[in-house]
């Protein structure tokens, strides 16, 4: 239940006051944003179509698009609206459902990540064994762990704003809402409450990282045994794994594992994992993939030839 308050909507600073600035960002993150959709949705139509991308791999590659999609959506499309407007407001419910949302789909992003690694591992590590230990119910309750901890995650987080008071001001220095920004307008003490963010939010982001490198540490250690071809293509796909897991694990533990304090970064920082993250994993796992992009040029050849006829 939330506390009684007398803040009815906040003002959010944004990312820049320049007005000429602002309409440049508004046409890049326009060409960002739609980047992003169109990037990920080909890859779900493309895994979905496929006959040949049926691995446990593609099957969470085309979860972690649609994770992307609604990622990029919650924060996106308010930033560009506010780049058009003076006065950039969002109501306390908009806010803390956007809360809700970052939270719940960034942390749902990284168990998804973790699944992947975890993916390449048995491929690679035991594929003898592959097909029996990741089988499709197994995959599928996977990707339900992966949702059901982005929940658990962000409903502790939220619970733990809505129950603060906040009595003005209602500036926030930031073009979204999230705890850190938020914490610093209560009207009460928050270090207990900083100290369970970091736990919750920092601590989550560091030790999935740590079990990422250490799993593909492993894997590539593994990779002596193989032949050249098999070590080049494991190669490729765990280069692509480890370049989206830096990008978006590198500015969440920067942001998080802290107290509640501001810095100038912060939201150059914050663009970077919510919009460019986002539009980056289709490029990345498109163009180090081979089989990603023959199911392409297949089913686009398809396309072609039916229209065609």
């Amino acid at each position: 239940m939330w506390v009684d308050n007398n803040v009815s909507e906040f003002i959010l600073l944004g990312l820049t006051q320049n007005q000429e600035l602002e309409q440049v960002c508004f046409g890049l993150f326009l060409l960002f944003y739609i980047a992003t959709v169109l990037g990920n949705l080909t890859i779900i139509v493309t895994i979905q179509r496929s006959q040949t991308l049926n691995s446990p791999m593609y099957f969470f590659l085309s979860y972690l698009s649609f994770v992307d999609i609604f990622y990029a959506s919650v924060t996106a499309p308010k930033l560009m609206a506010d780049l058009l407007v003076e006065r950039k407001t969002i109501s306390f419910h908009g806010c803390i459902a956007q809360l809700f949302l970052v939270h719940l789909l960034g942390c749902t992003e990284i168990f998804l990540l973790t699944m992947m690694a975890y993916d390449r591992y048995i491929a690679i590590c035991k594929p003898l064994h592959y097909t029996t230990i990741m089988n499709k119910h197994v995959c599928s309750w996977m990707v339900v762990a992966s949702w059901t901890g982005g929940f658990l995650h962000s409903i502790v987080q939220t619970l733990l704003t809505t129950q603060l008071p906040f009595c003005g001001p209602n500036v926030i220095d930031h073009f979204f809402c999230d705890v850190h920004p938020l914490l610093q307008l209560a009207c009460a003490d928050t270090y207990i409450i900083g100290i369970v963010v970091v736990a919750n939010s920092g601590m989550l982001s560091l030790l999935c990282f740590v079990v990422l490198m250490i799993s593909y540490i492993v894997i590539l250690v593994s990779l002596r045994t193989h032949t050249s071809e098999g070590r080049l293509k494991a190669l490729s796909t765990c280069a692509s794994h480890i370049t989206v897991v830096l990008i978006f694990f590198g500015p969440c533990i920067f942001f998080y594992l802290r107290p509640s304090t501001t810095f100038s970064e912060d939201k150059t920082v914050a663009v970077f994992y919510t919009i460019f993250t986002p539009m980056l994993n289709p490029l990345i796992y498109t163009l180090r993939n081979e089989d990603v992009k023959n199911a392409m040029r297949k089913l686009w050849s398809i396309k072609v030839n039916f229209r065609e006829k």
